[in-house]
């Protein structure tokens, strides 16, 4: 079997802008659902059943159904409500940042419940407020402990953006998808996608072992 670089050669500047869009649409959703996952991870851990109700029920919803099926909901169901013709890479970043908001929010509430009780309590005999207590003591060590399931997420989020070529968002995997289409080749095409979304995940998984050594020591 030749491999034909010419199609490579040819579709790189495609791979190159949706590698830029796939890029793009993942940190939204990391930064996104980094926020809301923090709301909803405080709101399931309050002592209030009824306040607690509507954000278990968020987190069952994200993680208990398929990611494309919410990326069509959003983007042909949600998104209409808001504008006229949704944009396919916004219809992808919102539904990415839901998403990820439902795994980041467990997280969250894995790493604040990991810390000893004592801490808060004796933050609170030093005076300070619950919040205040959160954000100074609790938070900062939990987030050391966050940090290897926060990389694991990201990574997941990388790769299910591929999930856009649903919707027609022009990133890495809609673009692959278009050169198998264009000359019925497979190899050429899907070995090159594999192999950007490849050095994309390495990456941040050195990244987050660097993260991971330098703050084991502090």
């Amino acid at each position: 079997m030749d491999f034909r670089f010419d199609i490579i050669v040819e579709y790189a500047p495609y791979f190159w802008q949706g590698l830029l869009v796939t890029i793009g649409v993942s940190l939204a959703g990391i930064v996104f659902g980094l926020i809301l996952g923090l709301f909803i991870g405080l709101g399931k851990m309050s002592s209030n059943p009824i306040i607690r109700l509507p954000f278990s029920w968020y987190i069952h919803f994200f993680r208990g159904t398929p990611l494309v099926v919410q990326i069509l909901l959003v983007h042909f169901g949600a998104m209409p409500l808001f504008f006229a013709q949704p944009n396919a890479v916004a219809s992808l970043a919102v539904s990415l940042s839901l998403n990820s908001a439902a795994y980041v929010a467990e997280i969250f509430r894995a790493g604040i419940q990991s810390i000893e009780k004592g801490q808060m309590e004796a933050a609170r005999s030093l005076g300070m407020t619950h919040a205040q207590a959160m954000r100074y003591i609790i938070l900062p060590q939990a987030l050391k402990r966050m940090i290897p399931p926060f990389a694991n997420e990201f990574i997941v989020l990388i790769k299910d953006s591929s999930l856009g070529m649903v919707i027609a968002a022009p990133e890495i995997m809609y673009w692959g998808k278009a050169a198998a289409g264009e000359y019925y080749r497979v190899w050429e095409p899907y070995l090159t996608v594999a192999f950007i979304y490849l050095l994309l995940t390495l990456s941040l998984s050195k990244l987050s072992h660097y993260l991971e050594r330098k703050y084991s020591t502090q």
